[in-house]
């Protein structure tokens, strides 16, 4: 029960929390979240992780507090609007983060091995949306570089 309890807490709070921080104070090319070499315009998510197929599948909470962005569905297409989504992409994927990286806090009140499964769900449950946010970003990015160029 404290680990279902400990999840939901993390989760929570680190949304609520993510909701709070500035958006104009997020920087999309900043260390973090520019897009690696690696990535390749998003091509290895599509080929590798077969994204496409699955990304709409994955719950949208963005949405959930005061403050939050739904990411289920774009809503425009004006470029005020897909540059907030990109930057919204960084937010929902620093949560994301943030909630991954807490599972070894759970090695506290664990055995090792409960401790071990605890690490791999927050990874399970977690490292598919950071993919998602990422993938999503660099559509997003690619999308306005290319109405820049052709306006």
């Amino acid at each position: 029960m404290l680990n279902v309890l400990f999840w939901a807490v993390v989760s929570m709070g680190a949304a609520w929390l993510g909701t709070r921080f500035p958006a104009g104070r997020i920087c999309i090319d900043g260390w973090m979240f520019r897009q690696r070499d690696w990535e390749r315009g998003g091509r290895t998510y599509e080929r590798l992780l077969k994204v496409r197929g699955w990304k709409d599948h994955l719950p949208d909470w963005g949405g959930v507090f005061a403050g939050g962005f739904s990411k289920g569905r774009l809503q425009s297409a004006s470029t005020d609007y897909l540059e907030r989504f990109a930057a919204e992409t960084c937010r929902g994927e620093a949560v994301h983060w943030a909630v991954m990286i807490s599972g070894p806090l759970s090695l506290i009140w664990n055995p090792w091995w409960a401790g071990m499964l605890m690490v791999l769900y927050g990874t399970g449950a977690n490292l598919p949306c950071i993919i998602v946010q990422r993938y999503n970003r660099i559509r997003l990015l690619n999308l306005l570089r290319n109405r820049r160029n052709d306006g």
